[in-house]
């Protein structure tokens, strides 16, 4: 478990079934199969088909000081950098702070309009959290995705508090939180119950 100011967060969406992802990740389809179009409108829809009604936990989100993310979250790219992918975001992405991405390749910080700046870390899961940390100074850091990133992070002992939006459909397989993840003891915080989905806060116990 961290210690320190500000708290280590994981924030992300999943289905009742645990699945943040569908089987069949492409570029075109980057939730896979989720029972829509694979754009992760089911998945996600109540961010973006009813944002006021959400808007405590959309608000929420962007408090955090930094941000760190897995390499299939950032994008579709694998192996070496052969393109110049810049996220699934645009040139304007909603973090508006540095933003942490775990890859095995190599690559300069990308920089993005509205103050986000991709940073692209080779060493390993505590390294970018030591330096999401020596970014967000006093603030949170968010590890926002995806299920296999918070899940090694969790089986580390570095989270504090995980955040779940839970939506009501079922997915059967794909990339799933707590997957290979041990026994863990929380603390609910927080719980919201919305039109299509339940927000729930836990503190990470052990």
């Amino acid at each position: 478990m961290t210690r320190g100011v500000g708290k280590v967060v994981c924030d992300i969406t999943i289905s009742i079934d645990g699945y943040s992802a569908g089987l069949n990740q492409t570029e075109e389809r980057p939730f896979g199969d989720d029972g829509g179009d694979g754009s992760g409108d089911r998945l996600h829809a109540w961010m973006f088909d009813t944002p006021d009604e959400n808007r405590a936990e959309i608000d929420q989100f962007a408090t955090a000081s930094a941000f760190i993310m897995g390499r299939n979250m950032f994008g579709p790219v694998r192996g070496g950098w052969d393109r110049q992918w810049n996220g699934w975001w645009g040139d304007k992405p909603p973090f508006h702070t540095p933003v942490f991405v775990l890859t095995h390749h190599p690559r300069d910080p990308q920089p993005m309009d509205g103050g986000t700046t991709y940073h692209f870390v080779t060493d390993g899961i505590e390294s970018a959290l030591a330096q999401a940390r020596a970014a967000a100074g006093d603030g949170d850091v968010t590890i926002a995705g995806g299920a296999t990133t918070i899940n090694q992070y969790l089986v580390a002992g570095l989270v504090d508090e995980l955040r779940l939006h839970i939506v009501p459909l079922t997915l059967g397989a794909g990339t799933r939180l707590f997957e290979g993840v041990p026994s863990l003891k929380l603390e609910q915080l927080a719980s919201r119950a919305a039109t299509s989905v339940t927000h729930l806060t836990y503190r990470v116990l052990s």
